[in-house]
């Protein structure tokens, strides 16, 4: 017996049309250097059907790729919405990856168009030679865009010459609506490309109370880049609830984001730690009003316990940690903790990767390719499956990424009975010594909880005697006075004392990949490189 429910299909252009019909009143708000400007949902929306038009008269047609060179804006917005909705391919491309391989997503999705913000042409200027799909480029803003030839568009003048309204086409839920390619730390990046069906679920996920619960009572502010898994959502999440978009534009330093926050009192944000922790740091040091936050998702990396702890105690914000993939829309789990959570225990829960979200399943496979239990203890590669989880990448099966129908993860942990799931390390990162596995993550974070350290990476090193030993790479706070010794102390009974390390590297930055997260592989070679001055405090205390 099949059910008596209509087909509809779920599709982009059905959550832009829902967007504009129900909440054409909320706004879209950007930061400039002086400033800001506002549109409600009904001038964006009048503005992508003008887009989608002069898109056509360029001659984009139905799965024709058009590439975003942009920061989060209301014109990087109106693209979301738009080209998806045409029936167009929307590529988001991510504007802090090296020449070589931004030339190498453009020319691989097949880019036919790319609209470039004019503070950044200098960067796609670069790669002009390389590229050999797009045929015209569009820029917006008024800046100088010389470096990419005398047939440049601009955007507004593009939009002002056509008229309002778009025969917008009926879409197969099936079809492509967005691709965005993997950062790319080993290797070419690989792309993602998201259906109109797992964008509209992923949405409607996102916005549940089990999510994010955003409303229309909300104003979300997007740190984290539109160019990264779709700014992890967001941005059709709140165009589905009609929660305002606060868009921070190139500005994502401390001191015009924090401004921002104050001006705009968003009750929602997202963002990388390395984000909350340079406001944190700089709301040490001035007056920083953050008391409209009533939840900051955080996530891209391992969100240190202390930076939760610190912006509930200052600033009385709640952070929860997040994580997902771009394989997987992102969204994979959140850490609300559970009903019953005692209040000293609310900050614990909160710092774990996260309950597993509806809509994925999850499963640990050990290093036989066996099932491991949800005891909380047993640890195994996470492999994830849903309605917004990739089956492939674009023009690229790499099969040792799959696994009977399941995404391999390629990180490690363990999951309790009731879901929550903790990551323990990367595959790749994983320290074994001894025969005993040492985590670089739980290292990282107990560190970062010290008041002198800024940031810390740990990595594998060779070891004569145990194979590999945890190096600890330490960036200390500005004027902060801390010695190797001090830190050893400070893990001795805070972490099983096999894992103490005792070789440590102070250095002035973590290096980071293009979306924020610690590129421990540049550390990697710094060390083999000789390039690190390591300091040897102790020695490797081993389990009777």
């Amino acid at each position: 017996m099949l059910g008596t429910m209509q087909e509809y299909p779920l599709t982009v252009s059905s959550l832009f049309r829902h967007g504009r019909q129900v909440y054409g009143a909320s706004r879209v708000v950007t930061l400039e250097e002086k400033g800001t400007r506002s549109k409600t949902f009904a001038e964006v929306a009048e503005r992508a059907e003008r887009l989608a038009a002069a898109l056509r008269q360029l001659g984009i047609g139905p799965g024709d790729r058009v590439g975003t060179f942009c920061w989060n804006t209301q014109e990087h917005l109106e693209a979301y919405l738009a080209v998806p909705s045409m029936g167009a391919v929307l590529h988001t491309l991510n504007i802090r990856l090296f020449p070589e391989q931004l030339a190498y997503v453009i020319n691989h999705a097949e880019d036919k168009v790319v609209l470039v913000e004019d503070s950044l042409v200098p960067l796609l200027a670069k790669v002009l030679p390389e590229l050999r799909t797009v045929r015209r480029f569009v820029v917006i803003g008024s800046g100088n865009a010389s470096a990419l030839g005398k047939e440049v568009l601009r955007y507004d003048e593009l939009l002002a010459a056509q008229q309002p309204g778009f025969d917008w086409p009926e879409l197969d839920e099936r079809q492509a609506a967005a691709m965005c390619y993997t950062s790319g730390t080993t290797g070419n990046p690989k792309g993602v490309v998201y259906s109109h069906r797992s964008t509209w679920l992923h949405s409607f996920g996102i916005t549940s109370a089990a999510i994010f619960g955003i409303t229309e009572r909300d104003r979300l502010l997007p740190i984290v880049p539109m160019f990264h898994a779709n700014a992890w959502g967001t941005p059709y999440a709140c165009w589905l609830a009609g929660t305002d978009l606060l868009m921070p534009g190139r500005f994502l330093q401390p001191d015009p984001l924090c401004r921002f926050i104050s001006q705009e009192k968003p009750t929602v944000s997202a963002a990388v730690p390395t984000v909350w922790t340079a406001v944190l740091n700089y709301a040490e040091k001035n007056p920083v009003q953050l008391s409209s936050l009533r939840l900051v998702i955080c996530g891209g990396s391992a969100v240190p316990q202390s930076l939760i702890e610190a912006f509930q105690v200052r600033h009385n914000v709640r952070i929860v940690q997040a994580w997902g993939m771009t394989e997987m829309s992102p969204l994979g789990s959140i850490a609300h903790p559970p009903r019953d959570t005692p209040a000293s225990e609310d900050v614990t829960f909160r710092a774990k990767t996260g309950r597993i979200a509806p809509g994925v399943e999850m499963r640990l496979i050990d290093g036989a390719g066996k099932v491991v239990p949800w005891d909380g203890e047993s640890v195994g590669e996470i492999e994830v499956k849903g309605p917004w989880v990739c089956a492939s990448y674009a023009n690229d099966p790499a099969p040792e990424k799959f696994h009977d129908g399941w995404l391999r993860t390629g990180d490690v942990g363990s999951i309790d009975s009731r879901g929550f799931m903790q990551i323990t390390d990367r595959a790749k990162d994983v320290i074994k010594s001894g025969g005993e596995w040492i985590s670089s993550v739980e290292l990282e974070n107990t560190l970062m909880a010290h008041p002198s350290v800024l940031e810390a990476a740990v990595i594998a090193v060779p070891d004569d005697r145990w194979v590999e030993r945890p190096l600890a790479c330490v960036v200390k706070k500005p004027g902060a006075v801390v010695e190797a010794h001090a830190l050893r102390d400070f893990l001795e009974g805070r972490v099983a004392k096999f894992w103490l390390p005792e070789r440590w590297a102070f250095i002035p930055e973590v290096p980071k990949t293009s979306v924020g997260k610690f590129d421990k592989k540049v550390l990697r070679a710094r060390y083999a490189d000789g390039k690190l001055e390591v300091l040897v405090v102790g020695a490797a205390q081993w389990p009777a």
